[in-house]
């Protein structure tokens, strides 16, 4: 379903596999707040997030320029690094200072981190289509 999707729309197809990945991120940050810190649980979750993120988005997605399974990897973690800052300081700049002062705090964290993984969208597409995977 990726495969055809992203032949239609490369950005297409990195959004389904970018939110099924995010699916991944928000649920198991969910599980993982029951045992852990907010932002612990965060960065926990946003690895499981980037795993899916890159098998779905290799497989799917993007054709290799071959560079190397070694590269793609170092480069995607390098994006992704850059991308769990944005989420991270989305996230609680939202859950602890923005979203209490309008009321919200029934869900804060959840409301926070949905918008904090929807963040980095934009530069992790470019990164990962001209960087890790050299398109």
């Amino acid at each position: 379903m990726l495969r055809r999707l992203s032949s239609r729309s490369e950005f297409a197809g990195f959004l389904v596999a970018g939110g099924l990945a995010a699916v991944a991120n928000v649920c198991s940050r969910w599980l993982i707040g029951h045992v852990a810190s907010y932002p612990v649980a965060i960065v926990a979750a946003y690895g499981i997030g980037m795993l899916t993120a890159f098998v779905l988005m290799r497989e799917q997605v993007f054709e290799s320029r071959g560079r190397g399974l070694a590269w793609e990897i170092g480069a995607f973690v390098a994006i992704n690094a850059l991308a769990l800052v944005q989420t991270l300081l989305v996230s609680l700049a939202l859950a602890y200072y923005v979203l209490p002062r309008f009321g919200i705090v029934q869900h804060a964290e959840t409301i926070a981190h949905l918008v904090g993984v929807i963040a980095p969208m934009l530069t992790s597409y470019y990164g990962h289509k001209h960087l890790t995977f050299g398109q």
